[in-house]
């Protein structure tokens, strides 16, 4: 039974240049840990993966990850991670830029379940629920009103249970860089990796997401799914 929730937010470069620190970073962190607890779980606060050992990583947990750039993950570190999630010792909670982070790592697309790939949008949008079923959704309603980053992504796995979506129309196509993806606009999904779980909201760009319930909510239903809960 995992009992740890290590909750990263290593703020790494690019390999070409410095990534962007995002200022809400200390304000998920306490969150998170407030859902650990809720989960019966113990918050580890990472701020710099260095300060992980494998060993811990092999214990089992749920790794959240709220990360940007090249996160230097270690070798060791990195197999640990993948076999503990194939293993089912481990489940992965992603927020945010943590598909934006390690390019340099093959299998970690694997493990968040897509690569982000720009965002041309900063904008208050419709979200359709697309799976109601879900306990990070089955709190909301058809649809959902939200403002963030819209992120456009790459390479998601054909096996993603999408959660969440942009309704259609709410993007104005105009702006540079606007397209869409072969996988449309998706927002939050799951899926499995071995025996284990992996959870990820794109959600979470500004400090008044971690000060709205139903965000929270979302977040601590895809902890609890990630711990083997139904739905």
């Amino acid at each position: 039974m995992p009992t740890s929730l290590f909750i990263v937010t290593d703020v790494a470069p690019y390999r070409h240049g410095p990534a962007g620190v995002h200022g809400v970073l200390p304000q998920a962190a306490v969150a998170l840990a407030e859902l650990a607890g809720l989960a019966g779980l113990t918050p580890a606060p990472v701020r710099s993966v260095a300060e992980l050992v494998p060993a811990a990583l092999d214990a089992g947990g749920v790794l959240a990850l709220f990360t940007i750039g090249e996160t230097p993950w270690s070798a060791e570190q990195r197999a640990a991670i993948v076999a503990g999630v194939r293993a089912g010792r481990l489940a992965i909670l992603g927020v945010h830029a943590a598909t934006d982070a390690c390019s340099d790592w093959e299998e970690y697309g694997a493990l968040v379940g897509a690569r982000f790939d720009g965002h041309p949008w900063t904008t208050s949008f419709d979200i359709d629920v697309v799976d109601g079923s879900h306990p990070s959704t089955d709190h909301l309603g058809a649809t959902w009103r939200w403002h963030d980053e819209v992120y456009l992504f790459r390479d998601l796995r054909p096996d993603a249970r999408v959660l969440l979506r942009v309704a259609d129309g709410q993007l104005d196509m105009t702006v540079p860089g606007a397209r869409r993806p072969p996988a449309g606009f998706p927002l939050a999904w799951c899926f499995s990796e071995g025996a284990g779980r992996c959870f990820y909201t794109s959600l979470g760009h500004f400090p008044g997401a971690w000060e709205t319930p139903d965000y929270l909510r979302h977040l601590q239903g895809g902890l609890t799914w990630s711990l083997g809960g139904d739905g």
